[in-house]
């Protein structure tokens, strides 16, 4: 089957007016179309108005091709209609329809051109009632969330080497088979607690969250996994449950959750302290391996037995030194007396050397030694001499002091301004003190001051005559 990407053209609408003015009589009142071109404007007037939506009814007609596509029809109690849905698309879908399933197809309107029938392109496929699920699913995830259940921050590790493993599962389950093979071949010796519970049907979710904390309140084991193996959105909705992921969260000890396949999320994987892809994958992450302990176990043992050995070695070859040096006491009290004698000798020699040495410089220090009354004789012509070049250097300073000052009253009589006024000068002065320089300065009948070389006069400018 050829597949055609879908057309935007908006379609053409003929009508047989638009041909009654074009044509004359004798030509045709309407086009004449091929079969194919008018079911290629069906195709394109179907696609451009019909958009992408959700169709829902019972799969009927189921058949895979060789190529991978999938074709069967959807109905009602009233209607049937023809579905394709290529391999490009159906390789994403989580299930395989058979015939009788209820379902849901995001599909395309659209025509096929070939046989003129009227199909849905199917883009997307769920189980009827799987979108409402998934939309309670995503409302409840939004509120756990914002309530911090699943912050990252509160995750905590699991134990190395925990001692008792506990499991929330279905005992008839595949899950607990597929863990306990996991255990028996990683280890075989850890001890496995079951909390047996259902994990499907009404009241599932109960019971699973209650088998949770009764594995808390009894505190026997160091990791709980909780596990279900693989099924459709509702085979996993008691994991879904707000009951089971406030458990899970609430759990004294560290939770693995192993619920579905890899693909599958569920409420309790977000809240667990891990998430693990399958119970199996949820048994090796919760458990180390046997095996490679006992690896790690015989390299810790051989490093040990290498150290304990080099150091042995060592310490014995230390002994070999020390007894090479060990010396028999009266050895050692002959090697002391020795050096104590030597050492007598040094000490005799080195007296007597510095006795010699002080004597000879007690002699340099006496030839040195003067007498009270020379040392005074000395300081008292240093002092005479002093005494006699400061008298000189006073005598020398005073003579030039006064004649510098004899020159500096002599001066200062030429410029005082009493001796111009004893000479018969006299000084004019204005009301306010101002000194008369020009006549030009007075005016008649002005008040002036006349200042003499003895007393003042108090004036009237008669007239002004400048010259």
């Amino acid at each position: 089957m050829t597949v055609h990407e879908p057309c935007r053209v908006e379609p053409v609408i003929l009508h047989a007016m638009d041909f009654l003015d074009d044509f004359p009589d004798s030509a045709p009142a309407l086009p004449v179309l091929t079969v194919s071109e008018l079911n290629r404007m069906a195709r394109r007037a179907l696609e451009s108005q019909l958009p992408l939506l959700w169709v829902e009814g019972e799969v009927s007609n189921f058949t895979r091709a060789a190529s991978g596509h999938w074709y069967f029809s959807l109905k009602d109690a009233n209607a049937q209609v023809r579905c394709v849905m290529f391999r490009g698309r159906n390789q994403f879908a989580d299930f395989t329809p058979a015939n009788g399933d209820h379902v849901e197809i995001r599909a395309l309107p659209s025509l096929y051109e070939a046989r003129g029938e009227f199909q849905l392109g199917a883009e997307a496929i769920r189980r009827a009632g799987a979108g409402r699920l998934y939309e309670a699913f995503l409302k409840l995830k939004a509120k756990l969330e914002a309530e911090g259940l699943f912050d990252p921050a509160k995750k905590r590790a699991l134990p190395r080497f925990p001692r008792t493993l506990g499991i929330v599962t279905s005992p008839p389950a595949a899950a607990l088979h597929d863990v306990l093979t996991a255990l028996s071949r990683r280890m075989p010796g850890l001890p496995v607690i079951l909390y047996p519970t259902p994990v499907q049907g009404a009241g599932a979710g109960a019971q699973i969250a209650a088998a949770i904390r009764a594995a808390g309140t009894r505190a026997e084991c160091d990791v709980l996994l909780v596990c279900r193996g693989g099924g459709s959105l509702e085979d996993l909705w008691a994991f879904n449950d707000e009951a089971v992921a406030r458990a899970i969260a609430a759990s004294p000890m560290p939770v693995v959750s192993g619920v579905g396949h890899e693909t599958d999320f569920t409420l309790a994987d977000f809240a667990a302290d891990l998430r693990a892809p399958t119970p199996t994958a949820a048994a090796e992450l919760a458990s180390p391996v046997r095996q490679e302990l006992l690896l790690q176990l015989g390299h810790l043992a051989r490093q040990l037995h290498h150290h304990l050995d080099r150091t042995q070695r060592s310490e014995m070859q230390r002994l070999d030194y020390l007894a090479r040096r060990l010396v028999h006491p009266a050895e050692q009290l002959r090697r002391r007396q020795n050096e104590l004698s030597q050492l007598a000798q040094r000490m005799r020699h080195a007296s007597g050397t510095r006795l010699t040495t002080e004597q000879l410089r007690i002699a340099r220090l006496n030839q040195r030694l003067v007498t009270p009354r020379h040392v005074i004789q000395r300081e008292q012509q240093g002092l005479d001499a002093l005494g006699l070049r400061a008298r000189r250097a006073v005598q020398g300073n005073f003579g030039q002091r006064q004649l510098n000052l004899a020159r500096l009253a002599s001066s200062l009589a030429h410029l005082n301004p009493e001796g111009v006024l004893a000479r018969g000068y006299s000084i004019i002065q204005l009301e306010n003190g101002t000194v008369v320089q020009d006549a030009a300065m007075l005016t008649a009948g002005e008040k002036i001051g006349i200042r003499l070389h003895r007393g003042q006069i108090r004036a009237t400018v008669d007239s002004v005559s400048k010259d």
